[in-house]
């Protein structure tokens, strides 16, 4: 049985999109302003499309690793645990453009069939875009004419949303069904479960237990379902995931460095500062200090 998007929209990765009230999210970005040149493992509803512009990036997608070359990109289907790395640590410039089923129409009785028969759980997790095939080849052209449109003065929502439900239909003409994938459902709303849990309460004192009972599963069960689907244990998602959202903090608000720290969940700035320098390589200090850019706030 199909899933209904919105039971567990509550418990997804927040996006912040572009512009007010049109969920579409499209940035340029870089793997090292991440700890360790990795992005934290996330999922969401919205649909996800990833260009490289210079360098490469591996990319975890429920479990499987694939190598994205400089010029080509991928497409990461709907709530797929997902995050792009460099385990060698070299820097990779990327656009992202992710796309909330509500820009296609989900809301009506059509647009809802559409979705189910082409981006729900027994579909493929991912598709590799290169430029051998022509409709690759047009895919990675609209993702740069999306983040050109988007960064354009004045921005037109029309235009973009055309592109936008232009790239939806070219990857659905060609996404393939899955036998069988469509029984790992209950294992996937687990870690859904857990993992928003997580998402929702990281500035909190946070357990094993909690999680484990986030998922309705026991502490063995949550911690093989997070090596199976996510590649880490529990706590290293959680503290992952609060420095992440500290490093987010940093570069874009002038929020105090205790501050920051308590409101990602750490005791303490000094034991922040502390996991932080661990993980980056650099105290929250440096890191505002190197990365920043001018135009934050």
């Amino acid at each position: 049985m199909s899933v209904e998007l919105e039971v567990f929209s509550d418990l997804s990765e927040e996006l912040n999109y572009n512009l007010p009230d049109f969920p579409l999210y499209v940035r340029k970005g870089s793997l090292n302003h991440f700890d360790k040149y990795a992005a934290a493992c996330h999922w969401h509803q919205d649909l996800e499309f990833i260009l490289v512009l210079d360098g490469q990036m591996e990319y975890f997608v429920n479990g499987e690793i694939v190598l994205i070359e400089r010029g080509n990109g991928i497409f990461i289907n709907s709530k797929r645990m997902h995050y792009g790395f460099s385990s060698k640590k070299l820097n990779c410039t990327f656009i992202v453009v992710v796309i909330h089923p509500s820009l296609l129409g989900v809301n009506t009785q059509v647009g809802k069939v559409y979705w189910e028969e082409k981006f729900d759980s027994d579909t493929e997790d991912y598709i590799m875009i290169t430029s051998q095939s022509t409709w690759g080849k047009e895919i990675l052209h609209s993702l740069h004419r999306i983040y050109e449109e988007m960064n354009s003065n004045p921005c037109k929502p029309l235009r973009l949303l055309s592109l936008a439900a232009s790239l939806c239909a070219d990857v659905g003409d060609h996404i393939q069904r899955v036998p069988g994938q469509i029984n790992n459902d209950q294992s996937r709303i687990a870690v859904w479960k857990m993992t928003g849990f997580i998402h929702h309460n990281f500035d909190l004192r946070v357990t094993l237990d909690d999680i484990a009972t986030a998922g309705s599963v026991c502490r063995s069960k949550c911690c093989e379902l997070f090596s199976t689907f996510i590649g880490q244990t529990p706590n290293t998602y959680l503290v992952q995931y609060r420095i992440q959202k500290g490093s987010e903090m940093l570069l874009g608000t002038n929020r105090s460095i205790s501050e920051i720290a308590m409101n990602c969940g750490f005791q303490s700035a000094s034991y922040f500062s502390s996991v932080f320098r661990n993980k980056t390589g650099l105290t929250p200090q440096n890191y505002r200090k190197k990365v920043r850019t001018p135009s934050h706030s």
